[in-house]
């Protein structure tokens, strides 16, 4: 089935389980450059902020990844049906600073339709990001304690907001 646009008013997902049993693949940089990097995620959110449609994902500054979000203003995130999860997981265990790793995930990077950074063939559902907000988290704020068990090297997460400016899926 070819990839379609669809609007954000039309989009229907398991928003809890897209993030905790799906997973995602990040992908931020810019494709015609050949300079972008992929991370696999599985926490984050899709609403409305300022009137508008967002993606909202987190990543650990120790992240390769990181620097290309810092660097540029757009990110992809990608859904895969699936057969593909044994990709997300060669993506998520190789922190290469190449792009080996999506060779030997089976994944084929694509010009998106709107950003610079890469979607991917292979993808069901990808969200074109344009970066609106970061905040990074701040371990006073936790009103659960608990919370900080998921930071034992005190590596806490910078939050990105992206406007969601395109989505295409199957």
């Amino acid at each position: 089935m070819p990839h379609r646009s669809i609007s954000f008013d039309q989009l229907l997902v398991r928003s809890h389980d897209l993030w905790a049993n799906q997973g995602m693949l990040l992908t931020s940089g810019d494709f015609l450059d050949g300079s972008y990097n992929c991370m696999t995620i599985a926490w984050g959110s899709l609403g409305n902020m300022w009137n508008r449609p967002f993606a909202q994902v987190v990543v650990r500054p120790n992240r390769f990844t990181y620097e290309y979000l810092e660097k540029y203003e757009t990110f992809t995130l990608c859904a895969f049906p699936p057969e593909y999860r044994r990709s997300l997981q060669i993506i998520g265990s190789d922190s290469s600073r190449s792009q080996e790793k999506i060779t030997a995930a089976g994944l084929t990077p694509i010009v998106s339709s709107v950003v610079a950074a890469p979607a991917y063939a292979e993808a069901e559902l990808i969200l074109e990001c344009q970066k609106i907000y970061w905040d990074d988290l701040k371990p006073e704020n936790f009103l659960d304690n608990s919370l900080e068990n998921f930071y034992p090297n005190k590596d806490y997460h910078r939050i990105y907001y992206g406007e969601v400016i395109a989505i295409i899926g199957k």
